[in-house]
C-alpha cells in the first residue's frame, strides 16, 4: 500500500513539473531528479524490510498490553539458512537452556539432513520457509516463479515434519512487488527482524556478542544463522546474558492456541 501511494505521489510530482516546464519554464532536469529520487527510494525500500514498503512484515515480537504492563520483555532468536552441519550444535544449546527459536529453512538444504529438520520440529521450535533455492537471482523472478520456489520449500518441509509453514523470511531480506504478491497468494506471513547480527561476516566473537546485546530491546527479533560456527560459539553466553537482563524467549509471530 505504501508503494502504491508512493507511485501516485511521484506521478503527481512529475505532472506538476511537466506543467511547470510548459507554463513556468522549469528546467527539464527537475524531472530527471524526481525520477532518480523515485528509483533511489525504491531500491532502499527493497533492501529495508523494516520499512514495510511493499508488504507488511512482522519485524518485532508481538507484545501485548498485559505483557508490557507486567514488565515482560520477550525476544525471538531466529536462525536462517539451515539445516546445516552446525544446526545440531545450536539445537543442543537451545535444549540445554530450554529456549525456543525459529528456523527459516532453505528447501534445497533439507536433503540428507531430514533428521535435523525433524529434530527442530520435534523439540518445539518453529519452522519457517526461506525459499527453496535461496538463489541470488530469486528477487529478479516473476511472481509465478517465486511462488513455485516457495511452494517447493513448503512441500519439502511438510514432507519431513508433517506441518506446512505459515511464515516466510525473504532471502537476503529483500522485498519487491512481485514477492509481495507471491507471499499473499500463498497466504504466508512475512517475517523480518530489527536486530541484524551480521554473524555471517563477523570475525571477533566477543565483538559480535556485544553488538547483539547492545541492540537487543524488549520485543526484539534477532537475525542469526545456524550455518555460522561463530554463532554456535557465542550462543550460550548470549542466552545467559539475556536471561540475566530479564528477557524471555518467544517466537517472532503470535502463535494461535494449539498451533
Amino acid at each position: 500500500m505504501r508503494f502504491k501511494y508512493f507511485i501516485v505521489f511521484t506521478i503527481v510530482v512529475i505532472g506538476h513539473l511537466i506543467a511547470g516546464i510548459y507554463f513556468n519554464h522549469y528546467s527539464p532536469w527537475w524531472i530527471a531528479l524526481a525520477i532518480l529520487v523515485f528509483l533511489g527510494i525504491t531500491v532502499l525500500a527493497c533492501i529495508k524490510i523494516q520499512w514495510n514498503f511493499f508488504i507488511t512484515s512482522v519485524n518485532r515480537v508481538p507484545l501485548t498490553i498485559q505483557q508490557f504492563s507486567a514488565g515482560i520483555k520477550p525476544v525471538a532468536l531466529t536462525f536462517d539458512d539451515g539445516p546445516h552441519e552446525c544446526t545440531e550444535a545450536i539445537l543442543d544449546i537451545l535444549k540445554q537452556e530450554q529456549v525456543p527459536a525459529t528456523f527459516f529453512v532453505i528447501g534445497k538444504n533439507i536433503e540428507g539432513k531430514e533428521s535435523v529438520l525433524q529434530r527442530i520440529a520435534s523439540e518445539g521450535h518453529l519452522v519457517g520457509n526461506h525459499s527453496f533455492s535461496h538463489s541470488v537471482h530469486f528477487d529478479w523472478q516473476s511472481t509465478r516463479r517465486m511462488k513455485a520456489d516457495m511452494q517447493q520449500c513448503n512441500d519439502a518441509i511438510a514432507a519431513v515434519t508433517g506441518v506446512t509453514p505459515t511464515i516466510f523470511r525473504p532471502p537476503y531480506g529483500v522485498t519487491n512487488p512481485n514477492l509481495a504478491r507471491a507471499i499473499q497468494d500463498l497466504n504466508l506471513v512475512s517475517v523480518g527482524w530489527n536486530v541484524r547480527s551480521m554473524d555471517t561476516v563477523a570475525k571477533d566473537a566477543d565483538a559480535l556478542l556485544q553488538k547483539i546485546l547492545k541492540q537487543t530491546k524488549a520485543n526484539s527479533t534477532i537475525l542469526l544463522h545456524d550455518r555460522c560456527p561463530i554463532t554456535v560459539q557465542i550462543l550460550p553466553q548470549l542466552i545467559q546474558t539475556l536471561k540475566e537482563r530479564g528477557f524471555t524467549f518467544s517466537f517472532p509471530v503470535r502463535m494461535e492456541a494449539g498451533a
